[in-house]
């Protein structure tokens, strides 16, 4: 696992910054010519996502390593977004580089149409890990490709149109994904997918149900999501899509009860059941696939990210029997040049053997009940800007309030400019202190790699206890 990484200050202005690994090795950073370049490149020839292109200033980020990152002035950062909550087993981890490696000096690449060992390998290992029957992958590009082809598989089994899925949630930025997505970022891109209706998903802190504890919000939100399919046309339904812990938007826990409601109505209708793990698959919750922590065994089940810590481009859909039995003298209309590409499987092959060998999911588990959740309830008693603390393994969200009573949120929904300013000076905070954070709205999430070292965990939450006095500033009430 990793230990603290030390950066090495220099009292030479003109000399380039460095930094000293894990291993005690110095290491020079770029100088501040090469960071020049970086940013005169980005500002005039990347166009960036999900951003006005004016209004920001990418970090040039020049080195990385377990759970911490180096700009070109040798500043150190906690990395407690794990990027975007793909880095699962930290920046450069060796076994995934020597994996990329070794797979491009013997087969850099084969069409999907050919069997390749290490796909098969992949698929398997994947398959072996994954509940009930899903005993077949399908491998995307990311998690929007792997959302798009779960549903195109869903519509052609069933014959049906329609795709239900929460408002609060996100399933990727291509056309079906973006019209699944809940959250403001579809709003834009509308219409698109004229298929989808959304519903809401159970979220105790906020719940739309008048719900005064966990098993009313499951009863309320059960019975609303069984009114939705009511009123939609139950037999209009090719499949609900859930993130089985809603990420982005929340980091929403289902209450007990809330998923294994939600396959019982599928049976009962007939709708196929699309568990979205693109986020929290491979180990953020302390499973292979966080439905195991509830015991549940959808349809579908689609991955990304954690797959292989994003060193490549992957994801991918797990797909149940009666799906893929569907499909034995049917062709499937779909596919990627890409799929399964084996510069991006061969990571994946080693996340497992990296998985196995350092007890990854026990590591996690053991983090999150005796150093997370604890510290950040006890955050929570001490701070009067901490509404609700709430997550499951290395997967956390604080939610930030302007008043306890009211629950007001620290910033407006949505906010930007002016209004979204108070979570900005949180997040600046931290930045200061060496922690790159997650900030969504009035939340702050916590999701550092999984290797991280158990001092730089507790270092982090350090910074996120003091940064929490900026917000204690803002309260109100």
């Amino acid at each position: 696992m990793t230990d603290t990484l030390i950066p090495v200050e220099t009292t030479d202005a003109a000399a380039a910054a460095s930094y000293v690994d894990r291993h005690g090795a110095l290491h020079t950073l770029p100088d501040a010519a090469a960071e020049a370049q970086v940013r005169a490149d980005d500002r005039a020839h990347v166009f960036h996502s999900w951003s006005a292109q004016a209004l920001i200033d990418p970090l040039p980020v020049a080195a990385g390593e377990g759970a911490t990152f180096w700009d070109y002035q040798g500043n150190a950062y906690l990395d407690f977004s794990s990027q975007l909550v793909n880095l699962n087993l930290g920046h450069q981890h060796p076994d995934l580089v020597r994996a990329i490696q070794d797979q491009a000096g013997r087969l850099a690449t084969i069409q999907p149409s050919m069997a390749s060992d290490v796909r098969g390998e992949l698929a398997r290992r994947i398959a072996e890990v994954a509940p009930g029957d899903l005993d077949k992958v399908f491998f995307a590009n990311g998690g929007a490709d792997a959302n798009e082809y779960a549903v195109r598989m869903a519509r052609a089994v069933t014959g049906r149109r329609k795709v239900l899925s929460m408002y609060r949630s996100y399933h990727g930025g291509t056309a079906t994904a973006i019209s699944l997505t809940g959250d403001p970022r579809r709003w834009a891109n509308e219409p698109s997918d004229g298929s989808v209706a959304h519903f809401f998903g159970p979220y105790p802190y906020r719940s739309s149900f008048n719900a005064s504890n966990e098993a009313e919000e499951t009863e309320r939100a059960l019975a609303h999501l069984e009114q939705v399919i009511t009123l939609e046309g139950a037999n209009t339904i090719a499949a609900i899509i859930i993130e089985t812990v809603v990420g982005t938007n929340g980091v929403l826990v289902p209450p007990p009860g809330y998923l294994e409601g939600v396959r019982a109505l599928t049976e009962k209708y007939g709708i196929v059941y699309i568990a979205d793990e693109v986020m929290v698959g491979f180990g953020r919750v302390g499973e292979w696939f966080a439905v195991n922590h509830f015991g549940v065994t959808p349809d579908l089940i689609t991955f990304a990210k954690g797959v292989n810590s994003g060193y490549a481009p992957l994801g991918g859909v797990v797909i149940s029997e009666r799906i893929a039995s569907h499909f034995d003298t049917v062709a499937f209309m779909g596919g990627l040049t890409y799929s399964g590409h084996p510069l991006a499987c061969a990571p994946g092959v080693a996340t497992f053997e990296v998985f196995e060998r350092d007890g990854i999911l026990e590591r996690v588990r053991d983090l999150g009940d005796r150093v997370v959740g604890p510290r950040l309830r006890e955050m929570a008693e001490r701070h009067p800007s901490v509404g609700d603390v709430r997550g499951l393994g290395l997967f956390w969200a604080i939610e930030l309030v302007r008043d306890r009573e009211t629950r007001e949120p620290l910033v407006p929904f949505n906010a930007s400019g002016a209004d979204a300013a108070p979570m900005g000076r949180v997040a600046a905070a931290c930045k200061q202190a060496g922690l790159w954070p997650f900030i969504h709205f009035n939340r702050m999430h916590v999701a550092p790699p999984l290797v991280i070292g158990e001092a730089d965990l507790v270092r982090g939450l350090d910074i996120i206890d003091a940064a929490l006095d900026v917000a204690d500033a803002e309260i109100t009430g």
